[in-house]
């Protein structure tokens, strides 16, 4: 299951079944757990732990230290789930002191052809992260987000649970749950809705975010305004009180 042409260091924590591909360079202190896949001419560098039946694409760079200048080689850590795809030329970098110390992946995310994931990026589960999308330091992506291609995104952003971004956009404030836009700098749109309903979501559901969106971004509102207005509502309902959270949750103010 291991190519002998892979360097691998004694180090390194693989479990049984995992595949490695020729020329791959598995260093010291990282863990690989069974089922992940290791395709030829990937570089995985520790701390890093990646989970199970994760496939790993040629010319990925996993784990490396990050472009930060504060960064001086500390310990931190990358934190990997289970089921991603790591498509061709993704890099992804550990984390920084200044921070928690981790760069951290969900589980069942799909990361297409030279998406960049820099220091201290928490990215959650389900996302799709397309061609050359470029997400910096301390940003925070939730559960179901979607990035078009060539997107970025600044530091410390955030971008909530079920939105989307479309291609080519650049995000320079946060972007509450469920919110689609685009644009640079990136506009809001609308509510997601027909990937709410791809998953599930129920028509009231649907109803209650689209209301909320109309409150925060069609009446003319002041944010707090639309905040008081959204509160009794998402005491009965979970989906807008994701919504709502993910406003208050704001450091760099929402895209409006």
């Amino acid at each position: 299951m291991i190519d002998p042409r892979a360097i691998i260091d004694p180090n390194a924590n693989i479990a049984e079944g995992v595949e490695i591909g020729p020329w791959s360079i598995i260093g010291p202190n990282v863990t690989i757990d069974e089922g992940t896949v290791i395709g030829p001419h990937v570089v995985v560098k520790g701390p890093s732990k990646i989970g199970k039946n994760n496939r790993i694409f040629q010319f990925a760079s996993v784990g490396e230290d990050c472009q930060d200048k504060k960064y001086a080689d500390e310990p931190t850590q990358l934190i990997m789930g289970d089921n991603n795809v790591i498509r061709e030329g993704v890099t992804i970098h550990r984390g920084t002191v200044q921070d928690q110390s981790i760069t951290r992946i969900g589980s069942g995310n799909l990361l297409m052809c030279y998406a960049h994931i820099a220091h201290d990026v928490i990215i959650g589960d389900n996302c799709i992260l397309a061609n050359n999308s470029m997400v910096a330091g301390h940003v925070h992506v939730g559960d179901w987000a979607i990035l078009g291609g060539g997107t970025g995104v600044h530091q410390f952003s955030k971008i909530g649970a079920h939105a989307m971004i479309g291609g080519g956009s650049a995000v320079n404030q946060d972007v509450p749950a469920y919110v689609i836009g685009n644009g640079n700098p990136m506009k809001p749109a609308a509510i997601n809705t027909e990937g709410l309903k791809r998953r599930g979501f129920s028509k009231e559901d649907i109803r209650d975010l689209r209301n909320c969106y109309k409150l925060v971004y069609r009446q003319g509102l002041r944010l707090e305004e639309a905040i008081k207005e959204i509160e009794p509502l998402a005491e009965g309902s979970q989906a807008v009180k994701v919504f709502l959270d993910s406003i208050l949750a704001s450091n760099r103010g929402i895209a409006r």
